[in-house]
């Protein structure tokens, strides 16, 4: 996720910078990175935050969110990617913002015949209610010297943690890539 995190002793003057940058953020564009303040009158800039107290100070990270869509990703460009709804196809809230993965419930059944699956190696394309998953499971599958009744639950909840990050790296509004670096480079200097 793309953050800014203020730290200091004053409240008043954290809270102040902090909507400055909300002021600044809600009205910022960079065309280069896909980043659109508003379109067609709708806004699509907000930040949430998430606020705190350590070592006697102040804290609170400003994640930057945007909510805009696309022909290619209609539920957001900045939220959950097609290819990972078929472990989270939800938007990305507070909770999962701070790294805690919320999944759905339909995970625990799911995964539950998925393990049967791997272990007897049945195709879990021919599997309907798993069916969704059997692109994952061949990709992470193959990566494993041997999987077995003592390893399976470590390396699926491993895999789940992997899809996951990508989760949170689609909801970035700014990429870590070295492009993405600079582009919030760019939007920090703005402030």
């Amino acid at each position: 996720m793309s953050v800014v995190r203020l730290t200091g002793k004053n409240k008043d003057s954290i809270i102040s910078l902090s909507s400055y940058i909300l002021k600044s953020w809600r009205a910022y564009t960079d065309a280069d990175v896909g980043i659109f303040a508003e379109t067609d009158g709708e806004i699509h800039n907000t930040i949430t935050p998430i606020a705190f107290t350590k070592d006697g100070k102040f804290v609170i990270d400003l994640v930057l969110r945007n909510n805009i869509t696309s022909e290619e990703h209609p539920l957001g460009v900045f939220q959950p990617h097609a290819n990972l709804h078929h472990i989270k196809k939800e938007n990305i809230g507070l909770i999962e913002v701070m790294g805690l993965a919320v999944l759905p419930s339909r995970l625990k059944d799911e995964m539950a015949i998925l393990k049967d699956a791997i272990l007897n190696h049945k195709d879990v394309s021919e599997i309907p209610k798993i069916s969704k998953h059997s692109e994952w499971v061949n990709e992470f599958v193959s990566q494993y010297d041997e999987i077995n009744e003592n390893n399976v639950d470590s390396i699926i909840q491993n895999e789940i943690g992997k899809v996951f990050l990508n989760v949170l790296l689609d909801a970035g509004v700014f990429k870590r890539t070295p492009e993405g670096q600079k582009a919030f480079d760019k939007f920090i200097k703005t402030l």
